[in-house]
Parts: C-alpha cells; sequence; structure tokens
C-alpha cells in the first residue's frame, strides 16, 4: 500500500460525503418555501441513519461472502475489517469511501416524494430500502455477484446508485399519488441560488466519486476525472441548447440540470469510455431527461416531484447502456459495441433490466407494508400549510408573508 493512495481516497471520501448535503441544497432549493426545511431533512437524515446502518451490516452485507446476491454477516460493525492492511488502500478505507455511496444513494430517492409524504414514513423505509435493496444492489454488482458474473460493468454507480434509487423513487411517487394542486398550478423552484449551490457542490464531490473509484491515484482515476467533467459541461450545453430552442432562452435550473445529468450519465462508464465518447454521452443525455421530464410524465400523470426519476434513473439507465456502446478495450479491458462487442452491451441491458425489477418491486412491497401500519402521506389540510411546520414546527423563512401558499 502507498501512502498516496491512502491519502487520495480518503479526501475523495470526504468529497463523496459532502455530495449529500449538496443534494439538500439542489433539492431544497428546488421545492416550495414552506417545504426546504422537510426537504433538506429527508436529505440530511440519511448521513446519520446510513453511516450507523452501514457500519452494523451494511458492509458486511454489501462486501462478504461469495453469495450471488447478498453478503454474509462475517463483518458485523466492521468486524474482521483491517485498518491497516489491504489491496491498493486499508480496507477500512475501502469501506469507508463505500459508505459515502449508500449515503447519497438513499437521499437520491427522496426528491420523488417532497411536499407529501410523512418524514416518518420515508425514514422507515430508507432503513428498510437500504437492507433489501442497496446492500444486495452494492453486492451483485461490486462484490463478486450476481451482476458481475454475468459480466455486466458499473464504475460508480450506475445500477447500484442511480438507477436502483430512481426507479425506486418513481414506485414511491406512484403509490403516494400526486400532490394536491397537481396540474392545477405550476410548481417553482423558491430559491435558485441554492439550486446552483448544491449543483456546483455535486459537480465537485462527483471527482471523488468516480475518479475515487479507481481506488487508487493513478492513470485511471485521472481519466475518470476527465471523463466526469467533460460528460457533466457537455451536458450542461446541451440543455441550454434545449431551452433555447423549446423556449426560447436557457435557465439557470436548466444549466444545472442538465450538468447533473451529465454526471449521472458518466457513472457507469467513467473508468471504461474514452474521453471523445463522454462528449457524446453529456450531449445525448439531456435531451433523453428532457423529454421524460417536460413529456413522458406529464402524460402518464405520475408525480416525480424534483425528477428523482427523470434525472436520475433515466440518466442512468442511457449511460448504462451508453457504457455497453462505447467501452474502450485499451482503456478499461471492456469491449463496446462499436469496437465489436456484443457480450458486454447485452450484459448491461441485461443488468438494467434486472435492476428496474428488483428496485421497484422490492419498493413497492416496502412501502404497501409500511403502509399496513401507518398512513404515508399528509391530510391535504397539513400539505397545504406546509411540511416544514406539519413534520418539524420549524420555519425557513421567518418574514414569511404568505406567497407560496
Amino acid at each position: 500500500m502507498e501512502t498516496g493512495n491512502i491519502a487520495f481516497i480518503m479526501i475523495c471520501s470526504a468529497m463523496v460525503f459532502l455530495m449529500t448535503p449538496a443534494l439538500a441544497f439542489f433539492y431544497g432549493g428546488l421545492e416550495r418555501r414552506k417545504n426546504i426545511l422537510n426537504t433538506m431533512m429527508m436529505v440530511i437524515c440519511v448521513m446519520g441513519l446510513a453511516s450507523v446502518l452501514w457500519v452494523m451490516l451494511g458492509y458486511s452485507m454489501s462486501f462478504s461472502g461469495e453469495n450471488l446476491f447478498v453478503g454474509n454477516f462475517d463483518k458485523l460493525f466492521f468486524n474482521h475489517v483491517s485498518m491497516t492492511k489491504g489491496d491498493t488502500i486499508p480496507e477500512g478505507l475501502f469501506a469507508g469511501f463505500q459508505m459515502m455511496f449508500a449515503l447519497i444513494t438513499t437521499a437520491i430517492i427522496t426528491g420523488a416524494v417532497v411536499g407529501r409524504m410523512r418524514f416518518s414514513a420515508i425514514f422507515i423505509f430508507i432503513a428498510i430500502w437500504s437492507i433489501v435493496v442497496y446492500y444486495p444492489m452494492a453486492h451483485m454488482v461490486w462484490g463478486g455477484g450476481f451482476l458481475d458474473k454475468i459480466g455486466s460493468i458499473d464504475f460508480a454507480g450506475g445500477n447500484v446508485v442511480h438507477i436502483s434509487s430512481g426507479i425506486s423513487g418513481l414506485v414511491l411517487a406512484i403509490v403516494l399519488g400526486q400532490r394536491r394542486e397537481y396540474r392545477q398550478t405550476e410548481y417553482r423552484p423558491h430559491n435558485i441560488p441554492f439550486v446552483v449551490l448544491g449543483a456546483g457542490l455535486l459537480w465537485f464531490g462527483w471527482f471523488g466519486f468516480n475518479a475515487g473509484s479507481a481506488l487508487a491515484a493513478d492513470g485511471l482515476a485521472i481519466h475518470a476525472m476527465l471523463t466526469t467533467n467533460t460528460a457533466a459541461a457537455s451536458g450542461m450545453l446541451s440543455w441550454m441548447l434545449i431551452e433555447k430552442l423549446a423556449i426560447g432562452k436557457p435557465t439557470v435550473v436548466g444549466a444545472c440540470t442538465g450538468a447533473v445529468v451529465g454526471l449521472v450519465a458518466i457513472t457507469p462508464g467513467a473508468g471504461f469510455v474514452s474521453l471523445w465518447s463522454s462528449f457524446v454521452l453529456g450531449a445525448l443525455v439531456s435531451p433523453f431527461c428532457y423529454y421524460f421530464i417536460s413529456f413522458v410524465k406529464h402524460k402518464f400523470g405520475y408525480d416525480d416531484a424534483l425528477d428523482a426519476f427523470g434525472c436520475h434513473g433515466v440518466g442512468g439507465i442511457f449511460g448504462g447502456v451508453m457504457t455497453g456502446i462505447f467501452a474502450d478495450p485499451t482503456i478499461g479491458g471492456k469491449t463496446g459495441l462499436i469496437y465489436g462487442g456484443t457480450e458486454l452491451f447485452v450484459a448491461q441491458v441485461a443488468s438494467i433490466a434486472f435492476t428496474i425489477v428488483f428496485a421497484g418491486a422490492a419498493s413497492f412491497l416496502i412501502i404497501k407494508g409500511i403502509q399496513l401500519f401507518m398512513p404515508i402521506r399528509v391530510s391535504e389540510k397539513e400539505e397545504a400549510l406546509g411540511m416544514d411546520r406539519i413534520e418539524h414546527d420549524e420555519t425557513a423563512y421567518p418574514t414569511f408573508m404568505g406567497l407560496d401558499s
């Protein structure tokens, strides 16, 4: 082991951790002012909940044993996890780095249900979902399980992070139903500077997310950093162009959204695709996600409030498929469709289909089970008053003058 690698992954771990409060600002700025604290609380609570669960049993279920679908309990509470020995870095540091992925993944889900879901219900859902969905997904992809054995690849979390959380958010949104004024009023972001702050910090943290997944301070990490930034930049410019053509002017929220979907799309292939391919991924994912957010969502009537599915689910699916097409054998040793390899492309499509079915079905069963014991959404009157007052007895803006009713 080299101290340089250890220092690098420790920094990357901190950067990925920062993505969770960054998402709180991003989501909070997008939501209405009477719901901002509840929206942010749904996100930041996972910093406590997911961290504790990961140390208790999450790491063991994700990265121990040789089972196909989930790990065993040999490393509960980090038992037998060395803080000084490992391959390129100590196992304890690897476990800590992976813990940050568990935080941001569970936080993403909440964007689909803000403004109407009880905090106690989403808290319980996240706890159960982590055990039933996230840990098995991490094991199947990164722990030598089923999806790894069929030949699929996921450099930093296309299936594990974005598709699983996006699909689960969609299921929750459908089960909960629409917000009380959905289709009757236009929901506008109440604090766009918060959106910019959140997007900027997410972009910054994503360098640790993707480059750190190389698990060493080496050329692969550099390559992942460059593809990450290029896809984000390309996604931003593409979204701005779409808005210019569609509505006549680019928006700040749109530019930030384009950057985020570019980051989502490159995540599964950051260490497998060429730098020129990252231009293509970023440029094409924006119209793909824009179509789902602007047209598909309204056509089918599901209320994905902050587009957790539209950005992360759709962007993750797009990125996973594109990885199967553009994977360059000279970079990550995997051969994509344009280089003559068909096996990887088939494996990518199969793994994505499996993730959609597994995460979707499990999420449906979990929320329906919770619904048997407690109400999962607030009443219409409580929703009108605002989630901050009802769920937390707090207000973000004491000088609130009746706007955003």
